[in-house]
């Protein structure tokens, strides 16, 4: 590869949290996961990632910059176990080893919380990547290898509905909307999640999602994995029904938990859901957040890290 074919030396990127707004579980597949159907959409927040070109191979640090009420779960190292060096080391591989890279990674989001953290952070090297070294590569078909939210954080969609194992994508819009998040400091494994779904639910209208989101009111929909998740995890029903007493609107688990997340009438009213929530349970992790995430708040930027939430 040429010199002329080279990006910036330095990329730095966010890697936006996702909800779903809304999620359709179905028969299991022959190879082993379920059919879903979602409304995936960021949220503005996220981690933060610095990526380096080197001469070969893939390192990394990672440095744990969560708050109180997220390390339900260790961090994992910047090796193979994490999802961010396994996405720099796919991209390599199907780029024909061009170099090599460091991915610096500042984790803020916290683990098996139904926000797409690993996962966004793997799609977020994927579109830093691209940075580095410009080439005509498949994004989605990178991500599609390394998990099942990948390809919707590698695609740099801000709402898509999500189909398959959820890497079918079609984009969306919607207009911006104040959420309020909260976590109360367990991990949900996924497969626990689906271990403990209890019925397959009918297809979910998903433009009278739309339309209710647009125009401000309360959208009626659901998430297949919610029941059983806070029939095995007190603590997540506990977060779920402080939002809906705190007066957050249509609260629903995001994902397969253990975040659960409702609506806000607008961003003073988040922030004061929030500042509520957590002045009750100080160990649990509250945050107000605008959804979906502005494009230049995950834009893969050259340079040093940029921070778009301030």
């Amino acid at each position: 590869m040429s010199d002329r074919a080279l990006g910036p030396d330095v990329v730095t990127v966010v890697a936006p949290a996702k909800v779903n707004l809304g999620l359709r579980v179905a028969a299991r597949r022959g190879d082993g996961y379920h059919e879903i159907d979602t409304l995936f959409a960021t949220v503005e927040i996220g981690d933060r990632l610095r990526l380096t070109r080197t001469a070969g191979g893939v390192s990394g640090a990672a440095t744990d910059r969560r708050e109180a009420g997220t390390r339900a779960e260790e961090l994992p190292p910047m090796g193979t176990a994490n999802l961010a060096h396994r996405a720099a080391e796919a991209w390599l591989d199907a780029a024909g080893r061009p170099g090599g890279v460091h991915v610096e990674l500042d984790k803020r989001l916290p683990i098996a919380a139904g926000l797409g953290g690993g996962s966004s952070d793997a799609g977020a090297v994927i579109r830093a990547m691209a940075r580095l070294w410009p080439a005509a590569l498949d994004p989605l078909a990178i991500a599609g290898r390394l998990g099942s939210d990948v390809p919707f954080f590698a695609s740099g969609h801000a709402v898509a509905r999500g189909r398959g194992r959820g890497e079918r994508l079609v984009p969306r819009t919607l207009p911006e909307r104040w959420l309020v998040l909260v976590n109360p400091g367990v991990a949900v494994p996924v497969a626990e999640a689906y271990g403990e779904l209890m019925a397959f639910g009918p297809p979910q209208e998903w433009d009278a999602v739309a339309d209710a989101w647009s125009e401000g009111l309360a959208p009626r929909w659901r998430n297949d994995l919610q029941a059983g998740v806070l029939r095995r995890h007190p603590e997540v029903r506990a977060a779920w029904t402080a939002l809906r007493e705190a007066g957050a609107g249509a609260p629903l688990l995001s994902g397969s938990g253990a975040t659960c997340f409702g609506l806000a009438d607008d961003e003073e009213h988040a922030r004061r859901l929030a500042r509520e929530l957590l002045a009750a349970r100080p160990d649990w992790w509250a945050v107000a957040a605008r959804a979906p995430a502005r494009p230049a708040f995950a834009e893969a930027r050259a340079g040093e890290a940029h921070d778009p939430a301030g």
